[in-house]
């Protein structure tokens, strides 16, 4: 039975994006960004999808052993490291890389007991001020880290960008700058310098120094557009889920009669109206406002009302072929998420990451 409102989930599409931003990251590996359940789309299925990339990113450490249970064997980078002797210990059996932004992180690796050598990425805070420390204390924190024992088997540094997606940033220009001199300063004579990281989606497509030797596509990867002055069809990205619903009832309401919660949205003519099966529960902004373009299969309506928990109201009347069950796209090929975000006042992240568990994932291609 197909389920009154679905995310499909494009696998085709999911390795189109990796191949585009291949080809933009001009030679950097790809770490493919694949935390809070793949931004919506599948944690597992999409790790598999992606098998392509060079390595996964991950916020949790549950997210990361699960890969592991799925039988992922891609290094796998725990983007916020551990805070715990236990997680450490966790995280040496899957071995897992960490990131390391915290002095307490550091004092787990000097007091670790285990045999397992760890990948390691310096975290260093240029301007984002929320993880990672400061330039001039990372030269000596990554002496500490060279002294653990068992040694890393590697030091990789890395940073991130707090307004990459806004191309006229001069903030962006000054992180780079800032990271890029730390990495001088650490290449002494002859030497070749740490492994790097700089940009997520936007830095690795807005900003040609911001890359790296990786890059850390997240948005991107699922087709949405990471940057405000570009769109995703103009970054050569195809959309990966598309959110649609269904149509369960058509209404006729006469002019000046209000739909929905609070009365929001009175109908300018004799109007009519069709109720579509999702609402805020499924991952709908409730505060999307009237007239948002709401695609059905016999063309586009408007949002009449407020949306509810279950359900939402399009304005139909111009599309006088409606029929219940007909399908309706929230977003996906030909209605941009980032478009409706947009008009609920957020972005893309949010709505994709925000889809409800009810809501039924269906793999394709």
């Amino acid at each position: 039975m197909t389920a009154l409102t679905r995310a499909l989930i494009d696998r085709a599409a999911l390795r189109a994006n990796l191949a585009t931003l291949r080809a933009a990251a001009r030679g950097s590996r790809i770490m493919a960004v694949v935390k809070a359940n793949a931004y919506g789309h599948g944690l597992v299925e999409v790790a598999e999808a992606l098998e392509g990339a060079d390595a996964f990113a991950v916020a949790r450490l549950e997210e990361a052993l699960t890969l592991r249970a799925a039988g992922i064997a891609r290094p796998v980078v725990l983007l916020e490291g551990v805070i715990s002797a236990a997680q450490l210990e966790s995280a040496a059996g899957a071995d897992l890389e960490l990131v390391v932004h915290d002095p307490e992180q550091v004092r787990l690796l000097e007091s670790y007991r285990g045999h397992h050598r760890f990948v390691l990425w310096l975290k260093v805070n240029t301007g984002m001020n929320r993880l990672g420390f400061r330039v001039e204390a990372s030269a000596a924190i990554e002496r500490r880290l060279r002294a653990v024992v068992p040694a890393p088997r590697e030091i990789r540094l890395m940073t991130h960008l707090a307004r990459a997606d806004e191309p006229d940033s001069g903030m962006t220009l000054e992180q780079v700058a800032r990271f890029h001199e730390l990495v001088g300063a650490m290449r002494g004579p002859a030497q070749a310098g740490p492994v790097t990281s700089i940009g997520n989606s936007a830095g690795m497509l807005g900003w040609p120094d911001a890359r790296g030797d990786w890059v850390r596509p997240g948005l991107a990867l699922y087709g949405a557009s990471p940057l405000r002055s570009r769109s995703a069809a103009a970054l050569g990205l195809v959309p990966v889920m598309s959110l649609e619903t269904t149509v369960i009832a058509l209404r006729d309401v006469p002019r000046g009669e209000s739909v929905g919660y609070g009365a929001g949205w009175h109908a300018p003519r004799d109007s009519r109206i069709a109720i579509l099966a999702a609402g805020y529960a499924d991952g709908l902004p409730r505060h999307l406002p009237n007239g948002t373009p709401i695609r059905l299969a016999c063309g586009t309506g408007s949002l009449a009302g407020r949306i509810s928990m279950d359900m939402c109201a399009v304005d139909v009347t111009e599309l006088r072929e409606a029929r219940v069950g007909d399908r309706a796209v929230l977003w996906g090929p030909g209605s941009p998420v980032e478009e409706l975000a947009e008009r609920a006042g957020t972005i893309a992240y949010e709505l994709l990451c925000g889809v409800a568990p009810r809501v039924g994932r269906e793999l394709r291609g």
